[in-house]
């Protein structure tokens, strides 16, 4: 009864973590001492959200041990966050406290634009995720109106 529920609610945990990973890529957009490496300093990488289908339910291994095929799912959960590989950005800024001997600074991999994008997908679904959360309820509220009357 309550499967829709939970369901949604994964979604809603998973896009929640997104948003808050993208909010960390922007406020260090400009950082150029994010973690300490072999004794230097690295800029800040940006990090990503994974996701996955939340298959860990018992319900879900029987159904696939059963044959099932038209098991709808249990929700996705956040598999692990990862930081991004992209190089730095080079900047030319000779007076800079971290720029290096011919004068160029490491910035951050973060492009804000991609991050806007990112942090746009995120708010939208989960607004739909929202959207339907309140239908499942709305559903289950007709349902026990029925059996009442």
């Amino acid at each position: 009864m309550f499967h829709g529920f939970n369901t949604t609610a994964s979604a809603l945990t998973a896009q929640r973590l997104r948003m808050d990973v993208v909010s960390s890529n922007m406020a260090n957009v400009d950082t150029t001492r994010g973690r300490m490496v072999d004794g230097e300093w690295e800029p800040y990488r940006r990090k990503m959200v994974e996701m996955q289908p939340n298959e860990n339910r018992f319900s879900s291994h029987l159904s696939k041990a059963m044959g099932r095929s038209d098991h709808p799912g249990n929700g996705v959960k956040v598999s692990r966050i990862v930081e991004d590989e992209t190089p730095f950005k080079l900047v030319y800024q000779p007076d800079h406290p971290d720029a290096n001997d011919e004068g160029y600074v490491q910035l951050p991999n973060v492009d804000p634009l991609k991050e806007m994008v990112d942090m746009m997908s995120a708010t939208r679904s989960y607004e739909a995720n929202v959207t339907t959360l309140n239908a499942t309820k709305n559903m289950l509220m007709k349902a026990l109106e029925i059996g009442r009357g």
